[in-house]
């Protein structure tokens, strides 16, 4: 029986990691496997500003990557969360009666729901901030090369 409360919180806490994937899926779902490679090279980049200072233009591409994977999970943890019990038990559950206890929604259902919605909707604005800001000072610093 696969919990609908205990998916979306793995979605959220662990998501970048595929913990939701195999925790639904098993261990041999290939989206599973491939999630963490986003997260680690999300978290390079980290590591290259922090060595080699905000003007790597590597790491200004790779650190987005951790944020629209974190974005990802959130919004599965929301689409978990939100998804009707009959639903869910249809497509997880299904063995198990439509009205399962597995696939109601509880009061922990609608915290993961609402703190994935709050980190994921900052963590995308950001990422995508980050971005943008990054990439349209390059432009600038690229034209006045240009113009010089």
């Amino acid at each position: 029986m696969k919990n609908k409360t205990i998916a979306a919180w793995l979605a959220f806490l662990g998501g970048p990691l595929g913990l939701h994937r195999f925790y639904l899926y098993g261990f041999g779902d290939m989206l599973g496997w491939l999630l963490p490679v986003p997260t680690a090279l999300g978290l390079y980049g980290i590591e290259r500003v922090q060595q080699w200072g905000q003007d790597d233009q590597l790491s200004w591409m790779l650190i987005p990557l951790l944020g629209f994977t974190i974005a990802g999970c959130a919004l599965c943890a929301i689409v978990y969360g939100l998804m009707p019990p009959e639903k869910w038990n249809a497509r997880f559950n299904k063995a198990a009666a439509p009205d399962s206890p597995a696939g109601r929604t509880n009061w922990f259902t609608v915290f993961a729901v609402t703190v994935s919605l709050l980190v994921g909707a900052a963590v995308l604005l950001a990422s995508i901030a980050f971005s943008l800001q990054r990439y349209f000072e390059y432009q600038v610093e690229e034209a006045r090369k240009i113009s010089q």
